[in-house]
């Protein structure tokens, strides 16, 4: 009997065994299976990206076309925009007295407190008399703006004169630091070196974008208010 009780339960182990084996050849498939889908899910998951990948650089490469001609487009309206101003006479009123505030403000740092266009004054018993395109007034400086369309070389020595005249025209503003700008639509750079070498600014469009001091960097505010 004992023999017989072993015997059956061998054979019971031998069953469980060989179900677990079966059981786990299942579960060694299934796993193999959901590999193997995972794999390709994974696959699909790249490919995915990798066209998306695709799109985006060349939907960037749209964008940056798209702002490089919009950009140009700008320029080139801006250009005519100031060839028409230029033809009709409106470039103070239309293009250098509407930039003039936000300019001196970006590279002075000081508010405005008022800009006039057109200051003309005479005084008969000096026997002097000016007129000025811009003038804008901080609380620590005065800003004389002065307008040509052809630069010329005999302008800023006419410009150096008028700044002197304008200590006695408008004697108010003797407490203030003077700040000459010479403005136009474009210049050269041998005329914007040698506005520089005379302590004048020179205010003009940069490269047909956006009305800019094209010198700041290169004279020192020190020298720009020897006037």
């Amino acid at each position: 009997m004992p023999s017989a009780n072993i015997e059956k339960r061998v054979t019971i182990l031998e069953q469980v065994f060989a179900d677990f084996m079966v059981s786990q050849d299942r579960n060694l498939t299934r796993l193999e299976t959901e590999m193997r889908d995972f794999k390709d899910e994974m696959k699909d998951f790249k490919d995915e990206m990798k066209d998306f990948k695709d799109e985006m650089k060349d939907f960037k490469a749209y964008v940056e076309q798209d702002i490089a001609e919009s950009k140009e487009e700008r320029r080139q309206m801006t250009k005519q925009w100031g060839d028409l101003a230029n033809k009709l006479g409106t470039v103070v009123e239309d293009i250098v007295f509407p930039a003039s505030r936000p300019v001196l403000e970006k590279y002075f740092g000081e508010p405005i407190q008022f800009i006039f266009i057109h200051a003309v004054k005479k005084i008969k018993s000096l026997r002097i008399e000016g007129e000025y395109d811009v003038v804008a007034v901080s609380d620590k400086r005065v800003f004389i703006i002065e307008v040509k369309t052809t630069p010329r070389a005999n302008y800023l020595q006419e410009f150096e004169s008028n700044l002197v005249k304008f200590r006695k025209l408008f004697p108010e503003y003797n407490h203030l630091g003077l700040i000459p700008i010479f403005a136009g639509l474009r210049f050269e750079k041998p005329f914007i070196d040698k506005a520089t070498g005379k302590g004048i600014y020179v205010m003009a469009y940069r490269e047909w974008d956006y009305m800019d001091i094209l010198n700041f960097d290169n004279l020192p505010l020190a020298d720009a208010t020897r006037y």
